[in-house]
């Protein structure tokens, strides 16, 4: 006899010509497949992610149907997330590379391979480098008027068609995602490169003294910002949408915390603000302590103050470009801060 498909309460599939006992266990056996999709990578992930505990995530995977970014607003809404770390989230293999002209302008270009291997490969690096010189040479405004000048490593060719050629010879898929140009404006650049290309970054700043301490210093800046990530030079860029957003989420960690409870509102709006403001010294390059501050306590805007007065300048960070290989693509990253600060350490 054909079973009669409907509906229980909770959205489960029952059927009406089986006992009782036995829709329930249809119930579970439905419940367990809708968790089954979460899987112990996805959990794993978010664990990564978060630092919140392995059922904590489980449980916020489940409340938002495996949506990874709503999972962690689940979780940093209940206090359980430590730390985000969406950065973490790499896929693609491949190599930043810069090319400087002068003191004033510079380029940093991303260029992408399927494996590490080629990544490696002294051809495929050689191709990333004619790349970067490209962008520093070039006016392109985004990536696909860039693909269409001209090759100027060989006239004749557009950048897209040296790219199909490399293709060819390497015999693997490559691609060229992003480069970015800064100009000076009454000042310098400077750029780092980690990890053999890994994480690549430019400073530019405002100063009307550009001798080897000064550039120094801001190498030693961008080797900050390799390897705490900033988000942001100062407090005054922050988009008032980013601070709603975070109070909100502080708001609501506040309302699950025992020590809050019952306290008039101008302490709780109090603590928000309080929370906020450290969350901003986090994200912010000149409200970070200084990662080579002999006090550990100097921040890097009291550092570029100290690095004026020695050289008798008026030196302003105007702006970083930070490009980390594969970033924002489907796949773990490694710990590149600890070995950055390890190596500015020494």
């Amino acid at each position: 006899m054909p079973l009669r498909h409907r509906h229980c309460a909770d959205g489960h599939s029952i059927y009406d010509n089986i006992i009782p006992a036995e829709r329930g266990f249809c119930c579970l056996i439905q419940e367990e497949q809708t968790m089954a999709e979460i899987t112990a990578a996805m959990v794993k992930e978010l664990r990564e992610m978060t630092g919140a505990g392995m059922m904590d995530c489980k449980k916020a995977l489940n409340e938002t149907g495996g949506n990874m970014d709503e999972a962690v607003e689940v979780l940093r809404k209940s206090g359980q997330a430590k730390a985000v770390k969406k950065e973490g989230r790499i896929a693609a293999e491949g190599i930043c590379r810069i090319a400087t002209r002068g003191d004033d302008v510079a380029a940093v270009v991303e260029v992408n391979s399927e494996t590490d291997f080629v990544a490696k490969n002294e051809t495929f690096q050689q191709f990333v480098e004619a790349v970067a010189e490209q962008a520093v040479a070039s006016e392109a405004a985004d990536l696909e008027t860039f693909l269409a000048e001209q090759w100027i490593a060989e006239p004749g060719k557009t950048v897209q068609e040296a790219l199909v050629d490399k293709i060819a010879v390497i015999g693997e898929k490559l691609s060229i995602r992003r480069f970015e140009k800064v100009v000076a404006k009454d000042g310098c650049v400077v750029s780092y490169v980690h990890g053999g290309g890994r994480i690549g970054v430019i400073v530019e700043a405002q100063t009307k003294v550009v001798n080897d301490a000064v550039k120094e210093a801001l190498t030693n800046l961008a080797m900050q910002v390799a390897a705490l990530n900033p988000k942001y030079v100062a407090t005054g860029e922050v988009s008032e949408e980013f601070k709603a957003h975070e109070r909100e989420i502080i708001a609501a960690q506040i309302e699950q915390d025992p020590k809050m409870a019952g306290k008039p509102e101008n302490v709780i709006a109090g603590a928000i603000e309080g929370r906020l403001k450290k969350e901003l010294k986090e994200v912010c390059l000149l409200e970070q302590v200084y990662v080579k501050a002999e006090d550990g306590k100097q921040t890097v805007s009291q550092y570029v103050a100290q690095v004026s007065r020695d050289n008798n300048t008026d030196l302003k960070i105007n702006r970083f470009v930070r490009f980390e290989t594969g970033e924002g693509l489907e796949k773990k990253n490694e710990d590149f801060a600890a070995e950055v600060a390890a190596q500015m350490g020494k």
